[in-house]
């Protein structure tokens, strides 16, 4: 794949729907995080929270959308996030991306990848990096 990139180029942001209920409990059935932090009121209440939150492996795997929107699959070489804050049931992710580094590794053209997932409200809930090939 051949991309016109510069150091500053922004992926189109991901937008997404407000994280509702039934989204966490889709989400713990696909991905086998059952933890009732994540779908049970009482339980979250029990743990200090005012509501249940998002798995951060969902907010991880938005970003990974993100990334094959933009990108074949087969072009991603590393992928990586790092948890910051707790989304909310409700909260509503747009999920960025922006190539910070553009190198060239065993004759491969790679651009490396600063990723956000951030609320409406400005939180952000993860940040992560991606390398690759373009």
């Amino acid at each position: 794949m051949t991309r016109q990139l510069t150091v500053g180029t922004e992926l189109p942001p991901l937008e997404l729907p407000p994280i509702s209920r039934a989204t966490l409990a889709l989400f713990a059935g696909a991905s086998g995080d059952h933890n009732p932090i994540h779908i049970d009121l009482d339980n979250a209440r029990s743990a200090g929270f005012d509501d249940v939150f998002a798995q951060g492996m969902l907010s991880m795997a938005y970003l990974g959308r993100l990334l094959t929107g933009w990108v074949p699959q087969s072009a991603l070489r590393s992928f990586a996030v790092r948890f910051v804050a707790i989304t909310p049931v409700h909260g509503q992710p747009t999920c960025t991306g922006r190539v910070t580094e553009i190198d060239e590794t065993g004759g491969e053209r790679r651009a490396h990848l600063d990723l956000a997932v951030t609320l409406t409200d400005g939180t952000v809930t993860l940040r992560g990096s991606a390398v690759v090939a373009v």
